[in-house]
């Protein structure tokens, strides 16, 4: 089969609305250790760099034991695991677009700062999973975004061509990446981040994935 071109893409707050079992995880850890417990638009704003970076700006000055931080961190990503599918769903017309995007034979690997074996079984349990040729994980390879090699490697790695590649994402972290990679970056609104879509920068702004094949075929 020859791949015209390659789509990279974040998983959390891209492809996936994970905030909701995100959140329930986050809380179900503060709870435990009585800490406080945060809202769906803090999590939004917390996640995006890995459970670790995520766990580590909740809790802010509250934690300093590096022992009780890790044993947290491990009691997040054991709940989260057990319930990662309840809640998350596709953002809005991911499907379709994958879908069409395979029938163009246009290739697709996903860049994450989740832990592999978390992105692959969330993609398995929604039924995204066959869609790509190669799942990157934050602890895949020895780097992981914004360090470019975590793009350029993947596309390397399902026989793409830098030139004709473009990263889709929703955060800065996914920006960067892209821009140190020295691909076309597509930013998806009100993502998991602090900042506003002024602040990030991109090429083209979308607010979800309906209509999207029309931005992709001017890049084939």
């Amino acid at each position: 089969m020859t791949q015209i071109f390659t789509i990279l893409f974040d998983l959390d707050g891209t492809l996936v609305d994970t905030a909701p079992d995100l959140m329930n995880a986050h809380n179900h850890v503060m709870k435990k250790f009585s800490l406080h417990r945060k809202d769906l638009k803090d999590i939004k704003h917390l996640a995006g760099r890995g459970s670790w970076v995520m766990m580590q700006r909740s809790f802010k000055e509250e934690i300093r034991d590096e022992k009780v931080k890790k044993e947290m961190i491990k009691e997040f990503i054991n709940h989260y695991s057990k319930n990662i599918d309840k809640s998350s769903k596709p953002i809005k017309g991911v499907v379709d677009f994958l879908k069409w995007a395979k029938s163009k034979n246009i290739s697709m690997g996903i860049c994450t700062n989740k832990q592999e074996r978390l992105a692959v079984d969330l993609l398995k349990k929604l039924k995204l999973f066959d869609f790509f040729e190669y799942v990157a994980g934050s602890d895949t390879f020895a780097f992981n975004k914004p360090d470019p090699r975590h793009l350029t490697d993947v596309v390397e790695i399902i026989g793409g061509d830098l030139k004709k590649t473009i990263m889709v994402g929703d955060s800065e972290v996914d920006s960067m990446s892209a821009s140190n990679a020295k691909i076309p970056f597509v930013l998806i609104e009100d993502g998991y981040t602090e900042k506003s879509s002024k602040e990030i920068p991109h090429d083209i702004l979308i607010k979800d994935f309906q209509n999207f094949e029309k931005i992709i075929e001017k890049y084939l």
